[in-house]
């Protein structure tokens, strides 16, 4: 914090107002994936890998930002914020203050420095992090109160609305509330949420980083919607009631009138119907602390992601495949849009330090790539840590 704070004086000098520091978390979703823009249910948490924010008010409408990790700096007015073609980082931050300011909130302007330790291109959710540091920012130096759930909500915005990026709402949710030792069940239809603790004394969460990115991801993402469309309207067609979206078709429909559908729907209604299952099993499973269903699940998750929805790529499997053969791992799924990003394992303690250097030695031996290994703590949503 000390450092940030000298870091942050001598860019900026010291106005003699307050200095505020925040943080919000990055995330891995246990299971639930490709759920969220279907209505269905998602299970993530939030890790030790953060965006941190340190900020002073200022008595103009500006904001002035530097950015440690990029020795890059933007600025934009309060009074006439405008999309960035050339800088589009920028855009996290303007549209999450333009949503707010739409909510009728005054906005103060501010100097920021900000820092991450979240790995860029993972898919553990940095833009949601920045935003969500962003908003509590906002709030803590202009003297407003949002909640956590109007906050996700806001982000979820600025990123849909502004940025342009057609995200669901579960990455600025665990952002905003997760907490310590806690998964977060969300229902991305109704927003409603619980925590689900999870008893980490004899595992970890381990993450490993394919670090290959596919340009498949944004047209696939198209293309799942589009199919998933299709699903709900034969699934209304056939079902004497509205179907909205696949989490409105139980498994016993699904499977009394799968065979009316065309192959490539099928799979992936499929693959939707039984993971929106299989977060429900999850959370039943951690309530009885029985974590080797819980592997089983993540297990099941990946085969059918990789199988009906066709999301995974030769790296995704190949981690999977390394980590479950080392004793001592649970489970393993790709985590994420998929076609490249991480796989999430449930590690028992004792095996972490085999899965790190079998998994690192054998994924290089098999692609000739590096991959980036991250032993996780389930932390707390975003706050504000101190005035520093």
């Amino acid at each position: 914090m000390e450092g940030l704070k000298k870091i942050f004086i001598d860019y900026f000098g010291d106005n003699g107002s307050p200095i505020k520091y925040v943080k919000a978390p990055g995330r891995v979703n246990l299971i639930g994936e490709h759920t969220d823009y279907n209505d269905g249910f998602v299970l993530p948490i939030a890790i030790d890998r953060d965006i941190s924010i340190v900020a002073q008010k200022r008595e103009d409408k500006e904001v002035k930002i530097y950015s440690l990790d990029y020795k890059t700096e933007g600025s934009f007015s309060l009074d006439n914020i405008q999309y960035s073609e050339e800088e589009n980082w920028i855009n996290y931050l303007q549209g999450v203050a333009q949503m707010i300011l739409d909510e009728g909130y005054q906005l103060q302007g501010m100097n920021l420095v900000l820092t991450g330790t979240i790995p860029q291109g993972a898919g553990l959710s940095s833009s949601a992090a920045l935003e969500v540091a962003t908003a509590l920012a906002f709030q803590v130096l202009s003297g407003f109160e949002l909640d956590r759930v109007e906050i996700a909500k806001l982000c979820q915005k600025a990123e849909n609305k502004f940025v342009g990026v057609n995200c669901g709402i579960m990455d600025q949710f665990i952002s905003a509330l997760g907490q310590q030792d806690n998964a977060l069940f969300v229902d991305c239809r109704s927003h409603e949420y619980k925590l689900v603790p999870i008893d980490t004394s004899e595992i970890k969460i381990v993450i490993a980083n394919t670090n290959v990115e596919h340009s498949l991801v944004d047209s696939a993402y198209n293309q799942r919607l589009r199919e998933c469309a299709k699903a709900v309207d034969y699934f209304n067609n056939v079902l004497d009631r509205e179907i909205q979206a696949l989490r409105d078709v139980d498994i016993k429909e699904f499977e009394e009138y799968k065979n009316g559908l065309e192959e490539v729907i099928k799979k992936r209604a499929e693959h939707v119907i039984y993971e929106n299952k299989r977060v429900q099993d999850t959370i039943e499973a951690f309530a009885q602390d029985d974590l080797n269903k819980v592997g089983e699940l993540m297990i099941k998750s990946h085969e059918s992601l990789r199988d009906l929805y066709e999301v995974s790529c030769k790296e995704l499997d190949i981690i999977v495949d390394l980590a479950l053969g080392v004793e001592g791992v649970l489970g393993a799924r790709m985590t994420g849009a998929g076609f490249g990003g991480c796989v999430v394992s449930l590690v028992k303690k004792d095996a972490v330090a085999e899965f790190k250097e079998r998994v690192a030695k054998n994924y290089q031996e098999k692609t000739g790539i590096e991959t980036d290994i991250y032993i996780c703590n389930i932390e707390d949503g975003a706050h504000e840590v101190i005035s520093v």
